[in-house]
């Protein structure tokens, strides 16, 4: 179960509070710890940013980050994975990645835990798109689909060999079968 805290706090306070482990969001005024990550949650996210970094990285295209922190839009919040195109990534000024990420993420992709509330995580994503996220996922393992949300349209439920969409700039392809199969080690 997730801990919520009900107190008056702004954005600003939540930002100086001291992270917690797992991450805390800020959510509606609401202060929500995230579920600790399980096996399936955790394969999936390792392989999707090591897939997703293995062909955009060296070309500097984008990068996949799991578990950042992104505050916009009166919320922070830590997608599974969030992934900036490499020209929208804040680098310092001696080109380091920083600490504290202020924008929406180009792409996120949310992977649903057993203890957490769908609609809570879906809101999340549409929280994205709606401060310039170009594409969303929602990763349900226990029912094998991908929920794909674009800007300005209808999610797109996506089972089987179905072809998973990426941003434009990143030559990505992969279906949502081969997503799950990665769930399959032994």
């Amino acid at each position: 179960m997730t801990a919520v805290t009900k107190q008056a706090l702004t954005l600003a306070e939540f930002l100086q509070l001291p992270e917690t482990k797992p991450a805390s969001e800020y959510i509606n005024g609401e202060v929500i710890q995230k579920p600790m990550p399980k096996g399936r949650h955790s394969r999936l996210q390792g392989k999707l940013c090591a897939t997703i970094n293995q062909v955009t990285e060296e070309q500097k295209v984008a990068y996949a980050f799991p578990e950042l922190r992104c505050s916009f839009g009166d919320r922070s919040i830590v997608p599974d994975v969030a992934i900036f195109q490499w020209n929208r990534i804040p680098f310092t000024q001696d080109g380091q990645v920083p600490d504290n990420f202020e924008i929406a993420p180009d792409w996120v992709i949310e992977i649903l835990s057993p203890e957490q509330k769908a609609n809570k995580v879906i809101g999340n994503i549409l929280h994205c798109l709606a401060y310039g996220c170009r594409l969303g996922w929602f990763v349900d393992p226990d029912d094998l689909s991908i929920l794909v949300f674009l800007p300005d349209q209808l999610p797109i439920l996506l089972q089987g060999q179905t072809a998973l969409p990426a941003l434009p700039a990143i030559g990505l392809e992969l279906t949502v079968a081969q997503v799950f199969d990665w769930l399959k080690m032994g």
